[in-house]
């Protein structure tokens, strides 16, 4: 699989302030392939050292962790020289051997000729924190949807849509909305686009994300203290249900009766900060910076990836067989906002709010800080191009650009309330080039 990730990879591979890497991201995004297939690569030699499954291994970083001492007992572990430049040394499941982690500073400070790549899920690497300041970080998100297409072998359609190849877009456009369904479908966790790759049924595909789902919820046991159990299920639970309202606020009465902030804070924190659901809170303002006018009280909740929303949902299969817009519009549009957020996470976009007006009439669906401009992104989960919440924004904030995205074809400078100029319309499945699209022009 084509991460864009690898590319951040190479970039802190041949900086000259390179420092030890951690790769973050939830479990079974795809960390540790991810950097073994680099290191196989891009250097003449790997080290792979998992701190779970080889619990020997921690007998090397004990008192003393000093980096001679560890690469030389490394070295007679695995007796093979390591070569700092060509040898890619792996931390594999960092977070169950707490020294290691501590030893990365000392190889920044003092052996920054070595590399070194951690790798581990929020899961644990949430409960510990690294040596601040002396590390470099990447996240790893579940496959985008650019990523899903070249997974399956159409990089023709990745290079026309990367490039904003417009006169082509338009002349498939029926192909790839059909592919963009199939995304909503399969998401973006490596196993189950692997399974979908590979021409296995749907079902035998749902089959792979509700283990994937049953293994999160047994992670929930390994990780969280007895008490808060129940609560982070509860919480996890309730995501689609929130998600299918026509209000997607989070309200916590809807998870408990009688359910308060105080009772489940906790528990959402956690979930948070394992990187398996995305809070994205309301900013009563769209003024610079954002985060300054977010309202704590006020969020909605995503998981972490579409296909998974798909399985947790029990989304019919047999809506992907339909030739109308079902799908994008299912339980109120939700399985398509949580794809847009997804998009947005994946191309390093953040931090992303949402917006609404004080009279509550309004609401736009994401809004995030890009070039010294706030961006505006109303989402439409069929060809639908009224956006009244949209032109609401415009005329109250005057952005230099503008989005709504939708089933409809790319355009530029089209109409819609707050008047024309800056308005795009960007198809769902084109949101993989946002970047580009806004970069045509200042904000």
């Amino acid at each position: 699989m084509k991460r864009i990730a690898y590319y951040e990879l190479l970039k802190w591979k041949n900086s000259p302030k390179r420092r030890p890497l951690v790769l973050y991201g939830a479990r079974q995004v795809g960390k540790t392939w991810l950097l073994k297939a680099f290191g196989q690569t891009e250097y003449k030699s790997v080290l792979y050292l998992n701190f779970d499954s080889n619990r020997k291994l921690h007998h090397y970083f004990g008192e003393d962790i000093s980096p001679g001492t560890i690469i030389a007992s490394l070295e007679n572990h695995f007796t093979r020289k390591i070569s700092p430049a060509d040898t890619l040394l792996i931390f594999d499941e960092i977070q169950e051997c707490p020294r290691a982690k501590d030893a990365l500073k000392y190889f920044n400070e003092d052996a920054p000729q070595y590399n070194i790549a951690a790798a581990g899920s929020f899961l644990g690497i949430a409960e510990g924190k690294f040596p601040v300041g002396q590390i470099d970080k990447i996240t790893l998100y579940p496959l985008s949807f650019y990523e899903f297409l070249a997974a399956l072998g159409q990089d023709d359609l990745v290079d026309i849509l990367q490039n904003c190849k417009i006169r082509l877009i338009k002349s498939m456009h029926d192909l790839l909305r059909g592919r963009l369904k199939e995304y909503f479908y399969t998401g973006g966790m490596p196993e189950a686009v692997k399974t979908y790759a590979l021409g296995s049924s749907l079902q035998a595909l749902r089959e792979v994300q509700e283990t994937i789902l049953d293994n999160y919820k047994g992670d929930f046991s390994r990780h969280i203290k007895g008490v808060h159990i129940p609560k982070v299920r509860m919480l996890w639970d309730s995501i689609p249900i929130h998600l299918s309202k026509e209000k997607k606020k989070f309200i916590y009465r809807e998870v408990k009766t009688g359910g308060r902030a105080s009772e489940f804070e906790n528990a959402l924190d956690w979930l948070v900060n394992t990187g398996l659901v995305y809070r994205i809170a309301k900013s009563s303002e769209a003024k610079l910076p954002l985060a300054a006018y977010a309202e704590r009280e006020a969020f909605k909740l995503y998981m972490l990836d579409v296909g998974l929303l798909s399985a947790k949902s029990a989304l019919d299969i047999k809506s992907f067989y339909q030739s109308d817009h079902t799908v994008f519009k299912e339980f109120r549009g939700a399985i398509t906002e949580q794809y847009v957020m997804q998009e947005l996470k994946a191309q390093g976009i953040a931090p992303i709010f949402y917006w609404g007006s004080s009279t509550g009439k309004a609401e736009v669906d994401f809004i995030f800080q890009y070039g010294g401009g706030i961006v505006p992104i109303e989402v439409k989960s069929d060809i639908n191009k009224k956006s009244y919440s949209l032109g609401v924004y415009r005329e109250t904030y005057k952005p230099g650009k503008a989005i709504r995205t939708s089933l409809n074809h790319f355009g530029a400078g089209v109409g819609a309330g707050g008047g024309s100029g800056g308005l795009y319309s960007v198809p769902l499945y084109m949101l993989g080039s946002l970047k580009e699209v806004l970069a045509k022009t200042p904000v």
